[in-house]
């Protein structure tokens, strides 16, 4: 079932879809102009969005943000296609995949945000002396072929030497959000994991994160915005109003304490107490997961297809400048 956050305006209003501004909010009246936007997954690591949320950054630009969680990739990218959704927000490599397709309208990517990837390696119990080469011949409970944080580990062990099909057991076939559930009940000898489930393991005793894939692999275009070709082309305007307000939800992150950004985006996330809140922001601030900018450079999306290439999902490499559009990006920071 898809969830939706909705901006407020005022305290104790809903906020209101292409109308003026609620009056007694504190700022000009104006008309606000809806996009939705479906994103892969609500998760911390994507920090500098939720800031631009909470800060009111969209509405700022004119925006009333519709926001709905796809729940992955897939999702996401069928949203996008079919018009459910304006943006979609998730790993690029999903417009490679509707390229290659032969898609006419395909999807570009405009904005990266994360520059990192989220995901970190947790074993049962702590281990300081932690090299990747301990994972052969154990079990891993790691992600789903085709997807970024699947491929990226399976990238982190080619670069250690380590034959993934070989070397150890990767188990691919459990749900996104679940494989920490069955981790803690007893599954496998290691689990690949998001935030906040990284946090949790430790906070049950069942885990302890011993390494970030993140560090491991370096700079990977993880997470980025991206429309319809059709839509870039009819809504510049929109789109640039968007890019500016994560941008500056962008230079909140870069210019703040991971308790100053917490304390902003706990509105997000409920469920989640201060303490841990804190944890995570400082362990994705820590590893530089995002980008001071969101141009998303030719240098990263070779990465990528570098990445997919070794994946085996990639087999003749595309053009940058069909896929990519940094005009946006580049307008939002001032470049």
């Amino acid at each position: 079932m898809k969830r939706i956050w909705k901006k407020t305006l005022c305290v104790g209003m809903t906020a209101v879809m292409m109308v003026g501004a609620l009056s007694g909010c504190g700022k000009q009246d104006k008309e606000l102009t809806t996009i939705r936007l479906n994103e892969v997954a609500h998760s911390i690591f994507y920090a500098p969005q939720y800031v631009a949320i909470e800060k009111g950054y969209f509405e700022d630009e004119g925006i009333a943000l519709e926001l709905t969680n796809g729940m992955g990739a897939d999702n996401v990218m069928t949203a996008v296609v079919s018009g459910e959704a304006d943006i979609g927000f998730m790993g690029s490599e999903s417009s490679i995949y509707v390229y290659q397709e032969g898609a006419k309208d395909y999807i570009v990517n405009f904005a990266q945000l994360t520059n990192r990837a989220g995901n970190f390696l947790v074993a049962k119990t702590k281990d300081d002396s932690f090299d990747w080469s301990k994972l052969k011949g154990k079990t891993v409970l790691g992600g789903r072929d085709g997807g970024m944080p699947e491929m990226v580990f399976e990238y982190v062990l080619k670069k250690n030497g380590i034959d993934p099909k070989k070397d150890l057991k990767i188990v691919k076939n459990i749900d996104f959000g679940l494989t920490a559930q069955a981790y803690a009940s007893g599954q496998g000898d290691y689990t690949v994991e998001f935030e906040p489930f990284a946090a949790s393991l430790e906070a049950d005793k069942k885990g302890v994160v011993v390494a970030s894939l993140g560090e491991a692999s370096g700079d990977v275009p993880y997470t980025a915005y991206s429309a319809k070709k059709s839509y870039m082309k009819d809504h510049q305007k929109e789109l640039l109003a968007f890019t500016k307000a994560v941008q500056k939800g962008m230079d909140f992150v870069q210019s703040h304490t991971p308790e100053e950004i917490a304390k902003v985006i706990a509105p997000q996330f409920p469920e989640t107490d201060e303490k841990a809140l804190v944890t995570v922001v400082k362990r994705y601030y820590d590893q530089g997961t995002w980008k001071e900018n969101l141009v998303f450079e030719k240098a990263s999306f070779e990465l990528l297809q570098d990445i997919l290439q070794d994946a085996g999902v990639l087999k003749d490499r595309l053009s940058y400048d069909d896929l990519v559009d940094t005009q946006l990006a580049k307008d939002a920071a001032g470049k």
